[in-house]
């Protein structure tokens, strides 16, 4: 058994440097102007331009590693928000004068500027905002759509529901700027796994990651930045290669416990509560596992979509939807993108490792 090293100490807590910043392939974060405000466990992370007076809220996570992201300015993070990349297909490019509320994803896409993206709303791969846009609070744009500026966006997928005011962008941000900002403790401590816990020596945890209680982690297996799981008394199991991506919330309120198979992706900004999840699944960003979900082998839960307590997924099934329902079996396509995804995530793993054993001297 080992205890995934921090600062050093293997048993301790650890407060890091605010915001968390590392270089990823030789490139470090670039930055216009100091950030106005970097919160608790904030991360910056590779290949990154930012622009003058931004700001990022607490457990909020820029990961550039497998492409590039640039950022404009006057740039808003909220508390657990987190942008990142496709490897090496879509960048991530925000306009000027955008703000992100908490939990809300923005991955692999083009944003505009005077944009207002609402608290745990999810824009996919590919997808392009417009200048002039609000997307309401839990929205999804799904990968490659286009969504035209002077509007207000709702639901999953996004919709018009109404063209928007003159200053009413302006005002928006506003609200989400002076909005209070949880979590956003002045010193934030990491938690360790329980020393009951069964970590392989290859499993990567994330410095900005917190684990309480007793954690099986198999070879290769990934938890990601701002990650926050509670087994409680129960247990946290993650198989072989499996990937756990930043900012996803794992709470274990039963003996139940949580069950993660081998070689599956679990991406951002994603909630799961006790249930069992079979090998080579792929649960989609921002999602929903509630209590008691018995997901099969080979799912593809879609981003945005919210499982209900008990439901059974069966194996080999694309879910989607609020709730989440049968939407399609899932092809070679589907299955090779969810291989291709854990293959780069192992190879994530090993250059972040080696990263953040540099950096924290550990």
């Amino acid at each position: 058994m080992r205890l995934a090293k921090i600062c050093g100490l293997p048993t301790l807590r650890c407060v890091l440097p605010q915001p968390h910043i590392l270089a990823y392939a030789g490139i470090a974060p670039s930055l216009a102007s100091p950030l106005l405000h970097a919160g608790a466990g904030a991360a910056l992370l590779g290949r990154i331009t930012l622009g003058r007076n931004a700001w990022m809220g607490a457990l909020s996570v820029i990961r550039a590693d497998g492409h590039f992201i640039r950022v404009g300015d006057e740039f808003r993070l909220g508390t657990r928000a987190t942008l990142h990349i496709n490897h090496e297909i879509y960048p991530c490019v925000v306009g000027d004068r955008v703000a992100v509320g908490a939990n809300a994803c923005v991955h692999a896409c083009t944003v505009g500027s005077d944009v207002v993206i609402g608290d745990g709303a999810v824009i996919l791969d590919g997808a392009v905002l417009e200048d002039n846009v609000v997307l309401d609070p839990g929205a999804t744009v799904f990968p490659n759509k286009r969504v035209p500026g002077g509007s207000r966006y709702a639901g999953s997928p996004a919709k018009p529901v109404a063209r928007l005011e003159s200053d009413e962008v302006a005002a928006r941000r506003r609200a989400i700027i002076g909005a209070p900002s949880t979590g956003d403790e002045a010193l934030w401590l990491r938690q360790v796994p329980a020393d009951a816990s069964n970590i392989h020596p290859s499993v990567f945890i994330a410095a900005t990651a917190s684990v309480r209680g007793r954690l099986l982690a198999a070879e290769d297996a990934s938890i990601w930045y701002s990650n926050d799981f509670d087994a409680n008394s129960a247990t946290i199991s993650i198989g072989a290669r499996t990937n756990i991506q930043d900012n996803t919330t794992i709470r274990c309120a039963t003996q139940q416990g949580v069950s993660i198979g081998h070689s599956c992706t679990v991406g951002h900004n994603v909630t799961i509560h006790d249930c069992v999840i079979g090998n080579e699944t792929l649960i989609g960003i921002g999602s929903w596992v509630a209590p008691g979900t018995r997901v099969g082998n080979r799912v593809l839960l879609a981003a945005g979509a919210r499982t209900t307590p008990g439901q059974v997924l069966e194996d080999g099934w694309m879910y989607a939807g609020r709730p989440a329902r049968k939407f399609a079996l899932l092809d070679d396509a589907k299955l090779a993108l969810t291989e291709l995804i854990v293959s780069q995530y192992c190879q994530y793993a090993r250059d972040f490792t080696a990263l953040e054993r540099d950096a924290l001297g550990a």
